[in-house]
């Protein structure tokens, strides 16, 4: 065997050798490493931040859910998330796709703020922009405190309880900014309306 070719099958027996370590090292220990380390840390997050109820799966805190009767009407007594482009379907995550010169998200627009306006009694000018339009994902779990805040006569009426009450709920259900910096505060729909159903029935 002349030496290029005995060479060349040098390489390739290295190269192929890298990618079975490579492949063992990064494809199998190290998702296994950082499983078992997220287990530890925070199993409820690793295990996808499920809410159980009785011992029944709900949803996740992380996945925003459709709060509607069967004819897709918002229900009165829920606080209801942000639009979805997607119909909260983790498959098929994902946004409208519409820029902001688009004349049919205007439509849209428009026609949400009324909507949003006329079932909970407010102005439309009161209408905070997360209510009207949706996340990047369309799975977004969270609405500003701003469309919490502007939702809690409707709930209180509908539940016979002060709108103080179900601001209660409201604060402990807000997350802060990450950090202390990062991000906006938001409000987690998933929790809070799993807590007024607990505490507010």
């Amino acid at each position: 065997m002349s030496a290029p070719l005995l060479f060349s099958g040098r390489q390739v027996g290295a190269a192929v050798r890298a990618l079975l370590i490579a492949t063992v090292v990064l494809g199998l220990v190290y998702p296994l490493l950082i499983t078992g380390v997220a287990q530890l840390i925070a199993p409820g997050r690793a295990d996808g931040s499920l809410v159980e109820v009785d011992g029944q799966v709900l949803a996740s805190s992380l996945i925003g859910q459709a709060f509607t009767d069967a004819d897709g009407d918002p229900l009165p007594q829920y606080f209801q998330p942000r639009p979805s482009a997607s119909g909260y379907d983790g498959a098929a995550s994902g946004g409208s796709n519409r820029g902001p010169n688009s004349p049919e998200l205007a439509d849209l627009i428009a026609q949400r703020r009324a909507e949003v306006a006329a079932f909970n009694g407010v102005d439309p000018a009161d209408v905070p922009p997360d209510a009207v339009t949706a996340s990047a994902s369309g799975l977004d779990p969270g609405i500003s405190p701003a469309y919490a805040a502007l939702q809690f006569d409707r709930v209180a009426g509908e539940r016979g309880v002060a709108p103080d009450e179900v601001a209660a709920l409201a604060a402990q259900a807000t997350v802060g900014r990450d950090l202390g910096f990062i991000g906006a505060p938001y409000v987690n729909v998933v929790q809070l309306n799993l807590a007024l159903d607990r505490e507010l029935p």
